[in-house]
C-alpha cells in the first residue's frame, strides 16, 4: 500500500469537517493501527496517526469505516457546549487571569486548580461511553453519504474493532469496544438487544 495513494484516498471519503481540520499522518512506529488524541481547544489542526503496514491488513470497508469513525470523535469534544464543566473551565481560567494580575498567589493557585478539574472534567467526558456510541453513529451517516446501506456500514465497522484488537495483538476488548460492538450488531440487524441508556451515560 502506497501511503500517499491512501491518504488520498481517505481524505475524499471524510466529511468536509474532517477535511477541514484532520491531518492524516503516516507513522510506522506506533503499534496501534490508529490513533487520536483529544484535540485541545487552542488547536486548529486534529491529526490522526495510522501505521499503513498495519492498516493494510483490513480490508477497505474497514478502513473507510474506521477512519470515519476516528474523524467523528476527535470533532465530538465539547469543550464549548454549554455545560457546567465548561462554565467551571470559563471561570477558572477568567478567575486565574485576574488573580495574576492583582499578584495574589493563592487566588491563582485556587483559580488555576478549578481550571484544571474542569479541563480533566471535559477531557474525561470525552472518553465516555456516550460520545464512543455516539461517534460510530455519526460514522454510519457518513458512510451512508458515501454509498454503505446503514447496515453495511455498521457490519464493516463491527469488524473492524474486532480485526484491530487481533492485528494489535490485544487478548480482549475492553468494557467500551464491547458496548459498542453490541451497539453496532443491533444497528446492523445482527441482535436485538440495544445497549441500555444507562450504560450509553456511563
Amino acid at each position: 500500500m502506497n501511503p500517499d495513494d491512501e491518504i488520498s484516498r481517505l481524505v475524499e471519503i471524510m466529511p468536509a469537517s474532517g477535511r477541514m481540520y484532520v491531518k492524516l499522518i503516516d507513522r510506522p512506529a506506533q503499534a496501534e493501527v490508529i490513533t487520536a488524541n483529544l484535540p485541545l481547544p487552542w488547536q486548529q489542526s486534529r491529526p490522526i496517526y495510522l501505521n499503513f503496514d498495519l492498516w493494510e491488513e483490513l480490508s477497505r470497508s474497514q478502513r473507510d469505516l474506521l477512519l470515519l469513525r476516528t474523524v467523528a470523535w476527535v470533532n465530538a469534544t465539547r469543550w464549548f457546549q454549554p455545560g457546567w464543566p465548561q462554565l467551571l473551565l470559563a471561570a477558572g481560567t477568567l478567575g486565574t487571569v485576574v488573580e495574576l494580575a492583582q499578584g495574589d498567589a493563592m487566588g491563582t493557585v485556587a483559580a488555576a486548580g478549578l481550571t484544571a478539574f474542569s479541563g480533566y472534567r471535559i477531557w474525561k467526558n470525552s472518553r465516555s461511553s456516550q460520545i464512543e456510541l455516539e461517534a460510530d453513529e455519526r460514522a454510519i451517516n457518513f458512510a451512508r453519504q458515501r454509498g454503505y446501506t446503514e447496515q453495511e456500514a455498521a457490519r464493516s465497522l463491527l469488524s473492524a474493532i474486532e480485526a484491530v484488537a487481533q492485528i494489535e495483538s490485544r487478548f480482549s476488548l475492553d468494557f467500551t469496544e464491547l458496548l459498542r460492538c453490541q451497539n453496532l450488531r443491533a444497528i446492523a440487524g445482527l441482535s436485538n438487544t440495544p445497549v441500555p441508556e444507562r450504560l450509553r451515560e456511563k
